[in-house]
C-alpha cells in the first residue's frame, strides 16, 4: 500500500518557511530601525567595482564581448546534463554510454564550429 500524501503531512514545511520569511522580515526591518543613517556624498554617487564612473553608460561595446559569454553559457550548462549521467554512470549501463557520446560529439561540432568562424578571435 502506498504512503497517501495529506495536506497535515505539509504543516512542518509551511511552518518552517513562515519562521524562515519572518526572520527574514524582521531582520530587515530591525536593521533598517536600528542601524546608523549617515547620508554622505561618497555613499550616494554610484559605484562600479571600486572603478570611478567616467562617461556616459550608452558607450557602444563590441560584440564579442557578448558572443564570448553567450559562448561559455552555451558550453558550460553542458555540465549541468554530465553530472546526472555520471550520477547515475553504472545504472544507464552501454546505452547511456552512448547517448553522453553522442551528446558530447554535438557539443565537440558546435565547438570547432566556433573555433572555424573564429568567434574567439580577439581583434
Amino acid at each position: 500500500m502506498e504512503a497517501q500524501s495529506l495536506p497535515v503531512n505539509y504543516l512542518p514545511i509551511i511552518f518552517q518557511m513562515l519562521v524562515a520569511l519572518g526572520f527574514v522580515v524582521l531582520t530587515m526591518f530591525g536593521t533598517h530601525k536600528l542601524g546608523p543613517k549617515r547620508v554622505t556624498d561618497d555613499k550616494l554617487t554610484p559605484f562600479e567595482s571600486g572603478i570611478e564612473v567616467v562617461g556616459n553608460a550608452r558607450t557602444p561595446i563590441s560584440i564579442k564581448y557578448f558572443l564570448v559569454a553567450i559562448l561559455f553559457v552555451l558550453f558550460d550548462v553542458e555540465v549541468i546534463f554530465m553530472y546526472p549521467w555520471a550520477v547515475n554512470f553504472k545504472d544507464l549501463g552501454k546505452p547511456g554510454m552512448i547517448e553522453m557520446f553522442i551528446f558530447m560529439g554535438t557539443l565537440l561540432a558546435g565547438f570547432i564550429y566556433v573555433i572555424k568562424k573564429k568567434a574567439l578571435n580577439w581583434d
